[in-house]
């Protein structure tokens, strides 16, 4: 099973300001949609209630410590390591971690794929991804994507997979996607 990660960054890697996404893209939402449609996507508990329901099509496991917290229609986790093994045993491809700055560093050294939308923006964000090491990442796709009217910023869009040097031992295929 490939465990990805996927995100959208300003420039200074926020990803989330008073746990809501601090901009709006359209073209970026439908690319997230297109990606993880069918897949099982892992989050943590505030990222699900800012979403506020299961999104059709895909499994959502929500990681939280809170023992009594059950949203309808989804799986729950108390550790990243339980989430992974919910996705294995219903034979998982990839797995999407979706979120919030907790479980991006929680995950970041498993990953071997991470699905990264670089926005052109200065948010002032109070939640950060975590620091790529560029030397351990090879960039398999890039694209740029510039400013649509539904959407609020312009973007560029990257898939970047774990190097030969620093990958797990699996050999990762890239998602064919359509250039906006």
């Amino acid at each position: 099973m490939i465990i990805s990660l996927i995100a959208a960054i300003d420039e200074q890697g926020g990803i989330g300001k008073r746990n809501q996404l601090p901009w709006y893209l359209h073209s970026d939402l439908r690319r997230f949609k297109t990606l993880t449609m069918g897949h099982h996507l892992v989050m943590g508990r505030k990222t699900y209630e800012t979403i506020g329901r299961p999104l059709p099509g895909r499994v959502m496991i929500v990681l939280t410590r809170r023992m009594d917290y059950h949203p309808e229609g989804c799986l729950v986790a108390n550790s990243l390591e339980s989430a992974i093994n919910l996705a294995k045993k219903e034979h998982e491809a990839e797995l999407f971690i979706i979120g919030g700055g907790d479980i991006f560093a929680q995950s970041i050294n498993i990953a071997e794929k991470i699905y990264l939308t670089s926005v052109h923006a200065d948010v002032t964000a109070d939640i950060f991804f975590p620091k790529i090491i560029e030397s351990e990442w090879d960039v398999i796709y890039e694209e740029k994507h510039i400013r649509h009217e539904k959407d609020q910023y312009a973007s560029d869009f990257k898939i970047l997979v774990r190097n030969k040097v620093n990958r797990v031992d699996k050999i990762v295929k890239p998602h064919i996607i359509r250039q906006t």
